[in-house]
């Protein structure tokens, strides 16, 4: 096993809800030899699940944990001199049983319909990033790429520029990337990906040489009333790791 495929175990293991299940599950273990902090630790963990899990959680820790970007304009996109639009790859479900070929996940598929409206703005040609990510694991049989082409085409009428088929996570999006813009001389590009993405994303790209326009899309909201947003689901979960995720990779970001 490479040490790249090992990334998206320990990462499950050190957020939600893996790493509060094996807290709930030692500190059953504890209360059931009779140590007195074991329920403690269980219930702690228990509560910790359920708050994560409310969507006003994942908001107040989106807005507190990671830096906020801005909307992008289309003044600003206009006036930016950017010379391509990246697109950065969300995922794939590699079997699609009602079309009967590989389609991209919604987080990709929003992402690269907000770089199409971009591009029907501004004339910019556009780029795409993502190959097999570590987690694909052999079950993954087109790359996210070559799925990313063919939707733009069939759902937007949009021809890929570029097209980075082998990179596995946000860094190698950014060091595969650059050598295929730079054949064309493009040094400044418009950055599409979610808000709660960008900012490790800017640091890839900017690393790899690029200058980098942030277009954020798929922002972490308020939109829910009431109680509901202090109700447990699965989406309030989601959303809370994703922050998490995002918060622990750029901390580590720090040392590397």
């Amino acid at each position: 096993m490479a040490l790249g495929e090992l990334k998206p175990i320990l990462t499950n293991l050190a957020l939600p809800p893996g790493a509060l299940l094996l807290l709930i599950g030692l500190g059953l273990l504890m209360a059931a030899r009779k140590r007195v902090g074991g329920l403690v630790l269980a219930l702690a963990a228990t509560a910790a699940l359920w708050l994560l899990s409310c969507h006003a959680v994942a908001v107040w820790l989106a807005l507190n944990l990671l830096p906020q970007p801005a909307p992008l304009s289309l003044t600003a996109l206009k006036s930016s001199g950017a010379q391509a639009i990246v697109v950065l790859g969300g995922g794939v479900h590699p079997v699609a049983p009602e079309y009967g070929e590989s389609q991209a996940s919604p987080a990709a598929a929003m992402r690269l319909r907000y770089g199409a409206w971009l591009a029907r703005q501004s004339g910019l040609p556009v780029a795409f990033a993502g190959g097999q990510g570590w987690g694909a694991a052999g079950a993954q049989a087109l790359s996210e790429g070559e799925v990313a082409r063919r939707a733009a085409l069939q759902d937007y009428g949009l021809t890929l520029s570029w097209i980075d088929k082998q990179s596995r996570d946000t860094r190698e999006n950014a060091q595969f990337l650059r050598p295929l813009l730079q054949k064309d001389k493009v040094g400044k590009i418009v950055l599409v990906t979610h808000a709660w993405h960008m900012p490790r994303s800017v640091a890839a790209f900017e690393g790899a040489g690029f200058t980098v326009v942030p277009a954020p899309m798929g922002f972490i909201l308020s939109s829910r009333s009431g109680l509901l947003e202090w109700m447990p689901s699965s989406d309030g979960l989601d959303t809370s790791r994703v922050v998490l995720k995002e918060w622990l990779g750029l901390f580590v970001l720090r040392f590397t």
